[in-house]
């Protein structure tokens, strides 16, 4: 085990023991940026979350961003070890943010670190950000908004860090829920009066199920939609005169969420209503210079179905990391030292692999 990696595994177990759910990263990010900043790599603190740039960061350069969040959610329930206590066993650390995400935050950092002192003919720089497990707007929307450090918003390209097993992610499923509601017209149930809302959704429901997207994406295939909440009614003999139901939407990067929204609302009698139109889909361009990598160094490629900060921007970005996806928002979390030395490896020479590619 080299340097970098024993003081990526050093730091992580740091990180465990100290709680960092999403809004409440402050001790987390206090520990961070003392961190890198003994080790002389000169970070930067927007509130709660760290940006260091390369030794003669030059905003004429293209720069290459690595992203890794801080963030955790809170415990699950089932976990038989304390969630803050990331051990001391040979070969693994446990803990609540070890998968999820503090392997690929100390990996990056150790990847980072390497380079720190050599000339690149890029800017290489390192975000360590917050609020993603909660879709905040003071994580990555800040760092990659108008109003962000130059740093990230002016990246050219991204590698994000979610637990992927170091396969490279091309694509994202986003995130759209809706909140649907039927209304009807009360009555009573013996006398068969009004109009039955539950009966309303039942069709929507129907029509929701067989409807069909046209637009297929190349990567990710359809986009998904499963109705996964229902509820309606007081008592058994009063018809029903309102019904909602909750509608799941994972949509490819062949839509945006208010096209969605607008499609299905099209077909639906009830009132369709979006928590959030913002949680895109992404995927990387045929022609980045990330995917030819991914592609030199052979990396096996995937479509993730689950969301992270690439949904923030439209940046040329790819989503890559230690760890296994399986383990996060789980009881006993854990990663191992074998995953984080890999990471640390591959990190490095992605890197000093990446600049001829982006010639081509």
């Amino acid at each position: 085990m080299n340097a970098l990696t024993a003081d990526s595994i050093a730091l992580l177990r740091q990180m465990v023991g100290v709680p960092s759910e999403s809004f409440h990263e402050e001790a987390v990010a206090d520990l961070l940026f003392r961190t890198l900043d003994g080790w002389g790599l000169a970070p930067k603190r927007y509130a709660n979350n760290i940006v260091a740039a390369c030794k003669g960061y030059n905003a004429a350069l293209p720069t290459l961003l690595l992203d890794a969040h801080t963030d955790t959610v809170a415990p699950a329930d089932g976990y038989t070890r304390n969630p803050y206590d990331a051990g001391d066993d040979e070969g693994t650390v446990f803990g609540l943010g070890s998968n999820d995400d503090g392997g690929s935050v100390v990996s990056m950092i150790a990847a980072f670190r390497h380079f720190q002192d050599r000339e690149l003919p890029f800017n290489l720089v390192l975000s360590l950000s917050t609020e993603e497990e909660r879709s905040g707007a003071g994580g990555a929307s800040m760092l990659f908004g108008p109003e962000g450090p130059e740093e990230t918003r002016d990246a050219d390209w991204v590698i994000f860090g979610e637990p992927t097993g170091m396969k490279a992610a091309t694509s994202e499923r986003g995130l759209l829920v809706l909140d649907a509601l039927a209304e009807g017209v009360s009555g009573h149930a013996a006398r068969n009066e009004g109009v039955n809302a539950l009966y309303i959704a039942l069709d929507d429901i129907q029509k929701l199920r067989s409807h069909d997207f046209n637009k297929i994406s190349p990567t990710m295939g359809q986009v998904r939609l499963n109705v996964t909440q229902i509820q309606a009614g007081s008592t058994h003999n009063v018809i029903p005169d309102r019904c909602s139901f909750v509608v799941d939407i994972r949509p490819t990067e062949q839509y945006d969420n208010k096209e969605i929204l607008e499609e299905l609302q099209a077909v639906c009698k009830s009132r369709l209503t979006a928590r959030n139109l913002t949680n895109r889909s992404s995927a990387t361009p045929e022609g980045s210079p990330l995917l030819r990598t991914v592609r030199a160094l052979g990396i096996e490629t995937f479509s993730s179905p689950t969301t992270s900060n690439w949904m923030r921007t439209s940046k040329d970005a790819i989503k890559m990391g230690p760890g296994d996806s399986s383990r996060s928002h789980r009881a006993n979390e854990y990663i191992l030292f074998s995953e984080i030395d890999e990471a640390i490896e591959k990190y490095i020479t992605f890197i000093e692999n990446f600049y001829g590619h982006t010639l081509e």
